[in-house]
This record gives C-alpha cells, sequence and structure tokens, in this order.
C-alpha cells in the first residue's frame, strides 16, 4: 500500500475540526485524521507493507522548467517557492512525521521529485499487488490490471474508496489507464496549472486519444490536411505545440526515483520507538486514534 501522504493530510485537515486540539490549544485535527486513516486503511485492506511518500519537493524545478505555470497558482512564497498552506497545517506535518517514524512505518520524500514520483517509482519495482492511495487523478495512470496496481480514491473518508482499476477508467473517461497520461495532457488540469489545449474539454480530449491512440498520433493528425479533425481543432492542437511539446513529460509520472538505500517497508506490528512514540501521544493529545492504529498494527 502506498499512500499519497499530503493528499491525505489535507484531506483529514479539511474533513476533522480544528477544535481538535493537543493539550496546550495547538490544531492536530491533520495529526489525528491521518492516523485514523492509516489504522482503517490496515483494518479494512491488511496490507503486508505499507509507505507513507512525501512530497519532498511539490514543485519541482524541472517540471517549472517546462511549463512556468506549473501548480504557480499555489505558490505562498515566490521569492522562496513555497506552497500555498493553512497557517494551522504546516505545523502538523513535522508531527506526522514524527509520528509514522516512532510507529515504524516507511516514510519516503526524494528531493527534485513529487510524492506522485516516489509512488509511480515503487508501483513500477512492485513484485507484488499494489493499492495506491489517493485522492489525486494523476496517479490513474500507474493503474494496471495484468500487474494488479489499482487506486483506492476516497470519496469520504478512506472508509468510502472507490476502486480504480482499468474498467473503472474507461467507464469514466473512455480511455484505457495506459493513454491516461496523454488524455490528461490534452485536456489541461486548472488544479496544476495545466492549459491543456483550447477548445478541447475531456470529452473531445478522450474522443481523439481513443480514435488516433496517443497524443503523438493526435498531433500527427493535426499536421495532416487531409485528416478528419475539424479545422478548429486542427489549428487550436497546432496553436498549443510549445505546451504539447512539453505536457506529457510533466504530467506523467517518473519511474525512476533514486530511492534511499535500506527502504523497509514491512508494516510493523508493534512500535518501533515505544517511548518516542508515548512521548508524542501524551504532548499532542494523540490517544484515541493512536490506539486505533496500534491495535490494527497488531
Amino acid at each position: 500500500m502506498l499512500l499519497d501522504t499530503a493528499s491525505l493530510y489535507f484531506r483529514a485537515y479539511f474533513g476533522v475540526p480544528e477544535s481538535v486540539r493537543a493539550p496546550d490549544g495547538t490544531p492536530v485535527n491533520a495529526v489525528r485524521g491521518l492516523i485514523d486513516f492509516i489504522a482503517r486503511l490496515v483494518t479494512d485492506h491488511s496490507p503486508a507493507s505499507l509507505v507513507a511518500c512525501m512530497d519532498a519537493d511539490w514543485r519541482p524545478q524541472w517540471r517549472v522548467d517546462l511549463i512556468p505555470s506549473y501548480k504557480a497558482h499555489r505558490v505562498a512564497d515566490p521569492a522562496a517557492g513555497t506552497e500555498e498552506v493553512p497557517d494551522t497545517l504546516s505545523p502538523q506535518v513535522p508531527v506526522i512525521e514524527a509520528v509514522l517514524d516512532a510507529v515504524g512505518i516507511a516514510r519516503v520524500g526524494v528531493p527534485g521529485y513529487e510524492a506522485d514520483d516516489v509512488i509511480g517509482t515503487l508501483a513500477t519495482a512492485a513484485a507484488s499487488p499494489v493499492a495506491i492511495v489517493t485522492g489525486d487523478r494523476d496517479l490513474f495512470q500507474l493503474v494496471d490490471d495484468a500487474r494488479r496496481v489499482r487506486v483506492l480514491y476516497p470519496r469520504k473518508g478512506v472508509g468510502d474508496c472507490d476502486v480504480i482499476d482499468a474498467g473503472a477508467i474507461e467507464a469514466r473517461y473512455g480511455v484505457r489507464a495506459s493513454q491516461y497520461a496523454d488524455f490528461a495532457a490534452l485536456r489541461g488540469d486548472p488544479s496544476d496549472g495545466l492549459p491543456g489545449v483550447k477548445g478541447i474539454g475531456e470529452k473531445t480530449a478522450a474522443e481523439l486519444i481513443t480514435q488516433y491512440g496517443d497524443l503523438t498520433a493526435v498531433r500527427a493528425a493535426a499536421a495532416e490536411p487531409f485528416s478528419k479533425l475539424t479545422p478548429a481543432r486542427r489549428r487550436n492542437i497546432t496553436a498549443a505545440s510549445a505546451y504539447l511539446d512539453v505536457a506529457p513529460r510533466v504530467v506523467r509520472v517518473a519511474t525512476d526515483v533514486p530511492l534511499p538505500a535500506g527502504l523497509d517497508p514491512v508494516l510493523p506490528s508493534r512500535p518501533a520507538h515505544p517511548r518516542v512514540l508515548s512521548d508524542l501521544a501524551e504532548r499532542w493529545g494523540l490517544g484515541s486514534p493512536l490506539s486505533r492504529l496500534l491495535a490494527a498494527l497488531a
């Protein structure tokens, strides 16, 4: 099981009231919510191994160099390149990391890469079935029925997840999982600052990718005077050539991230550092959620 950790703690932050606080009054809604999410996932799915994948770099420079608008609307401080995050969430992230480490849950972030890229690398290398837990549709491109890679896409909490396999992607979008990245590049995604191609929304992007097979073939059709593309689509695809030259690399999840040596994803049955965990539980008031997680692990 691979967790898109930021996706889940953002969901926890907005799903658990901010009135949930530590003994000193500090909000811990994201911390407690994420712990409960993991407890529920372990209880419901019994993974043999689990990795909390982190955004060591939420907006990698190599992606920005290719498309400067990539996630630009989320930048809080242009000079520092920091992400706009609620004031009461940022201080909770180090607490989340400390709790995961004390429990003994593997936590991986790699400089220069997003959590998506870590997930892509681990999922591609896995010899056993993989469940990716995320609220980010970009990771649908990793779905692979033959290799038993699927996405658990939460609707409410994580106890109510859509299971995204190849059939679910075709039913939702009309494209194969292997075509999803090309489809997403053509469609664009305002939430990530990807403009897409003018006049081509989700339905049209799916039609074009299905008809021609991939983005390269769609662009070749736009360059072919006698293809069946309408003049408007031909014009818009041609006008977006500079964007389409680089968009696939930005949209595609990396699968060759240099992961740290010695990664042990095996899910622990007991805390790795009981005393540290006890101190964290007392300081931050993590009693009930932590008890539920430890019971699930045991």
